[in-house]
């Protein structure tokens, strides 16, 4: 994988177009002025976390002794989750859930927002199955964080220019390319383990 497909990838999951509404709604009783601070300190606490399971992810996997392969079909089995709801979202309360009281802090924006389990996975998989290239997929992991954080960042403007319809509409299409990428990551897994199996 190139670090180009990495950081597309590593965008497609964190799915900001998709939070845009997301993003919104939870700070909707935030002041204007207030908003853009929290929304910068969840995206560098999102940085930091994914970050850590880059440069840890190969530790990571040794203490909890997983195999490549059962990395591969959990996120895969995850991204796939996270796609279908992207394209079939709950009727109730959207992906996170119901927003709670007061300035959201971590939780849902930072973790699972834009530091989902599918990202943090994404990485453990990058680096386990070719660990010589970890500064590629922290340069990979960096645009698409800054793409990412960019989009956030103006949500209310482009909230505002595209509307609900469109960013619903480019969310469906994201979470269809997410199941797709799925997939794939699910039945590679199943291939490496079967091939390791005979």
């Amino acid at each position: 994988m190139t670090t180009m497909s990495a950081a597309i990838l590593l965008f497609l999951i964190m799915d900001p177009l998709g939070n845009i509404p997301i993003f919104l709604s939870l700070l909707k009783d935030v002041s204007p002025k207030r908003r853009r601070v929290v929304m910068a300190r969840e995206l560098l606490i999102a940085l930091a976390v994914l970050l850590v399971f880059l440069m840890g992810g190969q530790l990571i996997l040794h203490l909890l002794q997983l195999r490549q392969e059962s990395i591969s079909i959990a996120g895969g089995i995850v991204l796939f989750l996270i796609g279908i709801r992207m394209v079939f979202p709950p009727a109730e309360g959207g992906i996170f859930g119901q927003a709670g009281e007061g300035e959201p802090f971590i939780v849902p924006l930072a973790i699972p927002g834009v530091a989902g389990p599918s990202a943090m996975a994404a990485l453990l998989l990058l680096t386990n199955t070719q660990p010589g290239r970890t500064a590629d997929w922290a340069i990979a992991l960096l645009c698409a964080w800054l793409a990412t954080a960019i989009i956030l960042l103006s949500s209310t403007y482009l909230f505002r220019w595209l509307g609900e319809g469109v960013l619903t509409a480019l969310e469906r299409v994201m979470g269809m390319l997410l199941i797709a990428l799925s997939v794939q990551m699910f039945l590679g897994g199943i291939a490496a383990y079967l091939h390791l199996a005979v």
